[in-house]
């Protein structure tokens, strides 16, 4: 299966709060935080084609050029799917996550899920109904490990038209 990672500038490995105007920007294959999610998405034969950054505060400031873009770079690049995030609790990039999958999915033949922490309340609540949002911890709490493997065990079930994704989407993701 082939993913395509959607990233903030701090995942990505472009600085951190300290540079979150950097501009749109992608890269072949993993970068970044992609090492953390490598082992998983290796156990489920998962390869990532490319990674599509954008910092925040660029992201705040051309929010629909942002995303519309990176809707039709995901839709050049045809992957199975988009995964946007790891968001921590990252309200910004939360933001940036759940608008970008919502507009693949409508756009695209891609899937896009998105992944991000409780403390995202606000963009939870207006896409948890429009796309898969991934339970995870905030920045620092513990279930990380366990939180990449949901996200693995719904991209599987996603890819294989499994007859159990809708409990695994109960299960792993905002309701």
């Amino acid at each position: 299966m082939k993913i395509v990672l959607i990233f903030d500038q701090g995942l990505a490995g472009a600085g951190g709060k300290s540079n979150p105007d950097v501009g749109l920007n992608a890269a072949r294959g993993g970068l970044g935080s992609y090492l953390m999610l490598k082992p998983k998405f290796d156990e489920i034969g998962a390869e990532v084609i490319a990674t599509l950054y954008c910092g925040v505060g660029y992201y705040q400031n051309h929010k629909e050029e942002v995303t519309t873009k990176l809707a039709a770079m995901v839709k050049k690049l045809n992957p199975d799917f988009a995964v946007c995030g790891p968001c921590f609790n990252f309200a910004d990039y939360a933001e940036m996550a759940a608008k970008t999958a919502a507009l693949i999915n409508e756009k695209t033949d891609v899937k896009a899920v998105a992944m991000m922490s409780q403390e995202n309340q606000g963009v939870i609540q207006e896409y948890a109904n429009v796309i898969p949002i991934v339970k995870m911890p905030k920045k620092g709490g513990t279930g990380l490990n366990q939180s990449i493997d949901a996200l693995c065990s719904l991209l599987v079930a996603l890819d294989t038209n499994s007859e159990d994704c809708k409990n695994i989407q109960k299960e792993v993701c905002y309701e």
